[in-house]
Formats: C-alpha cells, sequence, structure tokens
C-alpha cells in the first residue's frame, strides 16, 4: 500500500507545483550560474560576460544583462526582491550581505537598458 501511496504522490506533485503562484522573479528567473540574483523580468543575460570565480575568501562575479525597461521600474524590482534573498541595501545599487557585496550599475541607451552586477568579498 505504501508503494501505491508514493507512485500517486509521485504523479501528482508536478500537477500540483504548476498551480502554486509565481515567485515573483517572472520570466528571467535567477542568472545562470548566480542562485541568489534574480533576474529582472524583461532582462535577459549576456551569457559571454558572465565571469565567476570562487576563492578562499569569497566569490567573485561579473555579469550583465541588457533589456527593454525603465530605470525606475529596475531599483524597484531589485529592492523589493533582493532584501528577501538576505541582501541589505546600503545604497542606490549597492546591497550587503554575509561579507559580500553586490554592485548593479545602469546604462539606459534608448529603451534598452545594459544593467551590470558586480559581486566581490569584503565590500560592506
Amino acid at each position: 500500500m505504501i508503494g501505491k501511496q508514493f507512485i500517486f504522490a509521485a504523479l501528482l506533485a508536478p500537477w500540483l507545483l504548476s498551480l502554486m503562484p509565481s515567485t515573483g522573479y517572472g520570466d528571467g528567473g535567477f542568472l545562470p550560474g548566480i542562485e541568489d540574483l534574480p533576474l529582472m523580468p524583461g532582462l535577459r543575460e549576456i551569457p559571454e560576460a558572465t565571469l565567476i570565480f570562487d576563492k578562499p575568501v569569497g566569490r567573485l562575479v561579473q555579469a550583465m544583462a541588457k533589456g527593454k525597461s525603465d530605470p525606475a521600474a529596475l531599483w524597484r524590482f531589485y529592492d523589493e526582491t533582493l532584501p528577501q534573498l538576505g541582501w541589505r541595501r546600503v545604497a542606490t545599487g549597492h546591497f550587503v550581505r554575509d561579507g559580500e557585496g553586490l554592485r548593479i550599475t545602469v546604462e539606459k541607451n534608448g529603451p534598452t537598458l545594459t544593467v551590470h552586477f558586480a559581486i566581490a568579498p569584503g565590500t560592506e
């Protein structure tokens, strides 16, 4: 009997998960390889610009994304979502968590934003 219940639960789980509400991270999800940095909906990663180094003193991350958006919407998104992941806002585009600093900078070219992400240790 336990075997049948397990099989039923395993078959039912994907359907139940599809009914759950969205996480709020939108179509972007998270930046690949950086599981704690959400990608704002409407932005897409520029894979060739991503560098990740794990060092004994912490990680060094450089990433970029592009998309059509408004800078105010971008700051609102990151100011709302990053604290849910443990990041504390220090200033616009500067967040800290567990001995790491995250800097987000934005370049606007017409309707297109280019967003630069940098994570480094000891930048609180």
